[in-house]
């Protein structure tokens, strides 16, 4: 374990800025399959509206943002489940054509949803690199996060993924499990819980996967709310406030990335996404696609980056970003 440094004064988050910005986040909206009660997104089946949703003119200029900037080497696909908007396939498979590496957080199960069974195949011709949700290994405890039924439907969702290739030995495909912490804790050292997860999963399935990513819960939205009914809140914001540890900020997420909206607005990361936290550009105004396209994203090299009490999330034990622990 780190050793953590005091909690900064005030308990205010310390000031950062952007370094080199290589990743594109896209956020392509907030309909899902699931609605799971740690989702920082507040995703769900009801999220169908065009206010939810990327439309095409949103993704074409993701597109065009990434033709022109040779610097955003990475496209990391979010949602929502970002299967299920209309113009996900097309985004993916331009953005290999143009020689990106794409990331999608993919949830299993929607490939259960009407017209996604192909989804592996797709994943597999296209050679992407898949961040997959699996809270645990244990039935019981996916379940109680992620609604009755999504545990089985996960582990076959698994099986066909392996079959087509990812986290099989010798293939290059790259699959990833996603461990979120059932209740308001901070996630077991990573390279540890992996060993658990690699050893339980083989052992009952017969299951590969190439690395497990744990990553904090956010205290905001959803699973905010479920704190706030519990009366827990305040103790879960002082356990990530006491634990800040000052070596997880050279790789905090933000400092490399940008992130997209799907109304094309701009934002340090995709939390400050859901909170509005909006990304101010080189004149002081919130940004949107069209400042970026219009620019350069070296434009956002040294840019002060937007803070508050959820970044202590990021920062608490081995740190957390959607590539998991920050430090070992």
């Amino acid at each position: 374990m780190p050793r953590l440094a005091a909690t900064p004064a005030l308990g205010l988050f310390p000031p950062i800025r952007k370094g080199a910005v290589d990743t594109l986040q896209f956020n392509i909206g907030r309909l899902c399959n699931q609605a799971c009660r740690h989702c920082h997104v507040d995703s769900s089946p009801k999220r169908t509206g065009p206010e939810d949703n990327a439309p095409a003119g949103v993704v074409d200029g993701v597109l065009e943002l990434l033709r022109r900037g040779p610097g955003l080497r990475t496209l990391d696909v979010t949602g929502g489940a970002p299967e299920l908007n209309p113009h996900f396939r097309r985004l993916v498979a331009e953005a290999r054509r143009l020689g990106r590496t794409v990331l999608v957080r993919h949830n299993l199960t929607v490939q259960f949803e009407p017209g996604q069974e192909d989804l592996p195949e797709f994943f597999a011709a296209q050679g992407v690199e898949l961040f997959c949700s699996l809270p645990c290994y244990l039935e019981e405890n996916v379940n109680a996060q992620r609604g009755r039924g999504v545990y089985d439907k996960s582990i076959a969702a698994l099986r066909r993924l392996n079959a087509a290739g990812f986290g099989m030995p010798g293939r290059g495909l790259l699959l990833h499990l996603v461990y979120n912490p059932l209740g308001p804790a901070l996630p077991p050292p990573q390279q540890v819980l992996e060993a658990d997860y690699k050893r339980e999963l083989r052992a009952r399935f017969g299951l590969e996967f190439d690395r497990l990513v744990a990553i904090t819960n956010q205290p905001i939205h959803r699973f905010r709310e479920d704190l706030e009914r519990q009366g827990r809140l305040d103790g879960y914001m002082s356990l990530l406030r006491e634990n800040f540890n000052a070596a997880t900020l050279p790789g905090l997420m933000c400092r490399n990335s940008v992130s997209v909206r799907w109304d094309g607005r701009l934002y340090d990361c995709d939390f400050n996404l859901v909170q509005d936290l909006p990304l101010r550009g080189p004149d002081g105004r919130e940004w949107l696609l069209a400042d970026l396209l219009a620019s350069d994203a070296s434009a956002l090299q040294g840019l002060p980056i937007a803070t508050d009490q959820h970044c202590f999330a990021c920062t608490a034990g081995c740190g957390s970003s959607c590539g998991g622990a920050l430090v070992a």
